[in-house]
């Protein structure tokens, strides 16, 4: 057990922002293209957070042209360059799987002020 703590402690990212589930992000995303190499920018909703340490998960939801879409980020990746926090949510749930299922301004999340 000692062995993986020490694997991982390099590998955990100490910079982010601090992240709950609600929060509007902008993930910054190392892609690969050849030998070509740029950063995208997701932008969108937190909707869900799995596991913890090393492993952890973040599931971001946006709507774009009337069509959701959701990606899961391994928070520490080294694919994951940057974390930026756009703005914090209210919410009362651990998972907002309910976002699904709607559409317009029912798809918002309440800031938290």
């Amino acid at each position: 057990m000692d062995l993986m703590k020490v694997l991982t402690e390099g590998q955990i990212k100490a910079e982010l922002p601090r992240i709950e589930v609600g929060d509007t992000v902008r993930v910054h995303v190392l892609i690969k293209e050849g030998t070509r190499e740029r950063i995208q920018v997701f932008e969108g909703t937190i909707i869900a957070k799995k596991h913890g340490g090393i492993q952890e998960t973040m599931t971001v939801r946006r709507v774009s042209h009337g069509v959701g879409i959701e990606k899961v980020f391994p928070i520490h990746s080294p694919h994951v360059s940057k974390v930026e926090l756009v703005r914090k949510g209210k919410v009362r749930r651990a998972k907002l799987y309910y976002l699904r299922n709607r559409v317009g301004k029912a798809a918002k999340v309440k800031e938290d002020i």
